[in-house]
């Protein structure tokens, strides 16, 4: 019998994370603006953040390390 639920991934910690509503309003309009749940505009927004803030790795071949 095939196994149910989410294909694997990369491992994710589940983190709590009290925003207020102003800030969660924008983060649901930049999402719904990129087609993306409002976890993934969280992951993206603090991996672009890294990056500016150089505490990002590299990856080996030269590109970003993919979140």
């Amino acid at each position: 019998m095939p196994k149910r639920g989410r294909p694997k991934g990369p491992d994710k910690e589940p983190i709590l994370l009290r925003l207020g509503s102003p800030l969660l309003e924008v983060l649901d309009r930049l999402a719904a603006a990129e087609f993306r749940s409002r976890q993934g505009q969280i992951e993206k927004l603090l991996h672009e953040a890294l990056l500016r803030r150089g505490a990002w790795p590299k990856a080996e071949d030269g590109d970003e390390a993919e979140n």
